[in-house]
């Protein structure tokens, strides 16, 4: 089906038939959303990005024009009025079945190297592929959760443009009044909050609750962002940015300034559809 949309070599001209794009807007809330004149251009970003980028299925997935057309359509959203520019630098995408294993090499404190493989639904190399799990990217937006694992993986990607992925993006033009200076405060001052906040619920936790295990969960529950972002600032940036734009109401009553300071950046405000 469509199988024009699969395997385009860069910069092929790509048309997303009608019918499968408003499929696509209506499967996901968050996009559904969107006023005739965003989605339009949307679309057209969506096309280009398909034009761009190269996307494969690895671990038996068959990649259909539907998964490539909704993977592009989530991605494309954060940059719908930033531009295709903001994807420079790397052209491929994988898309597995579910979630997949990558091998992790850390060190401890003492010096000992532990290697294993750890199971994980996205991931954003730096000047690499963008590497998602269909599952996941599937489920985006569902049963009322704050969750894209699209938006996720690709606002690492705009964070990783000026160096590590740390939460603070590089600025342009289009950002007047944004400073780096300015960001990093109000994002450090989010994050300690969140982190203030994870650490009242790991507190209260019974003592036979293990906190990354489902039985938690509903102690997470009240949170404004899924406890993931209090990884690191730059984490904080990635899972903020899925609220965002899939639960942007939660977001702003808990964090206003940093809300406001995300409006500006995708110039954008979700609030407002």
């Amino acid at each position: 089906m469509l199988k024009g949309l699969i395997g385009r070599l860069a910069r092929s001209p790509v048309t997303i038939p009608e019918p499968l794009w408003h499929s696509t807007l209506a499967a996901r809330p968050f996009l559904a959303r969107l006023p005739a004149c965003d989605a339009g251009r949307l679309r057209a970003c969506a096309e280009g990005f398909l034009a761009d980028k190269q996307m494969a299925g690895a671990g038996g997935l068959e990649l259909t024009a539907p998964i490539q057309v909704n993977i592009a359509a989530q991605a494309c959203l954060p940059i719908l009025n930033l531009g295709l520019d903001w994807y420079r630098g790397w052209n491929s995408i994988v898309v597995y079945p579910d979630e997949f294993l990558v091998p992790r090499r850390t060190t401890d404190e003492a010096g000992v190297v532990h290697e294993f493989t750890e199971p994980i639904s996205g991931e954003a190399w730096d000047g690499g592929p963008v590497l998602l799990s269909w599952e996941d990217a599937r489920q985006s937006g569902e049963a009322g959760v704050a969750y894209s694992v699209v938006i996720h993986e690709f606002a690492h990607k705009l964070d990783l443009l000026n160096g590590d992925a740390d939460g603070v993006p590089p600025f342009s033009p289009l950002h007047e009044g944004l400073n780096a200076a300015h960001w990093s405060t109000a994002l450090n001052e989010a994050y300690d909050s969140f982190v203030a906040e994870i650490e009242l619920v790991e507190h209260e936790l019974p003592p036979t609750v293990d906190p990354e295990s489902p039985e938690a969960d509903p102690y997470y529950a009240h949170l404004p962002l899924d406890a993931y972002a209090a990884q690191d600032p730059g984490e904080f940036f990635a899972v903020s940015s899925e609220a965002f734009f899939v639960d942007p109401p939660r977001l702003q009553a808990a964090f206003p300034t940093w809300y406001a300071l995300l409006v500006a950046f995708y110039r954008q405000d979700p609030l407002t559809r």
